[in-house]
């Protein structure tokens, strides 16, 4: 049977304490699941603290990667994909996972949530603002769901994979 892979994503450079904090948690709690983390492999923002979370559960993680080499990548990746596709990558992130959990908000995070749309997707957004909501529930309204905290984003991921659309 194929292994679950959770894909977290969120701003890079940009992400706010509460955001590292989200994804570093939520890291920990889907290693303790037993499923993969994917997140976009760089070692900066929601992605390395995600990476970093993961480890530390002994978790497994997959880094896509946005050049040619593993520059820049997180120190917490274990299975590096390296595609030399900068943001077209995105694609890669959302249609490889099997949930999709936001982590803060950024232009790479919400290019990568209306791929996640467009492919019919569920989304989960965390620590979003309540504008990033309104507009993202007005173009996806049953694939958004909008969570407070690590924990009701693993419950909602769990609900998500039981309930399959």
């Amino acid at each position: 049977m194929r292994k679950t892979i959770i894909g977290i994503i969120g701003p890079g450079d940009s992400a706010t304490s509460k955001d590292l904090e989200n994804a570093y948690q939520l890291g920990q709690l889907i290693a303790e699941a037993g499923w993969i983390l994917l997140t976009g492999g760089r070692n900066v923002g929601v992605m390395d603290a995600a990476n970093k979370g993961a480890k530390s559960a002994n978790g497994l993680t997959i880094g896509i990667l946005p050049g040619n080499d593993t520059r820049g990548i997180s120190e917490a990746v274990d299975i590096a994909i390296v595609t030399d596709m900068g943001n077209a990558r995105n694609n890669i992130n959302i249609l490889s996972s099997d949930v999709i959990i936001a982590c803060g908000m950024g232009t790479g995070t919400a290019s990568e949530i209306a791929l996640a749309l467009k492919a019919h997707k569920q989304v989960i957004l965390l620590n979003d603002s309540a504008e990033s909501q309104v507009f993202f529930k007005s173009l996806g309204n049953f694939n958004i769901f909008v969570v407070n905290n690590a924990v009701e984003a693993m419950n909602q991921a769990r609900e998500i994979l039981a309930n399959p659309r």
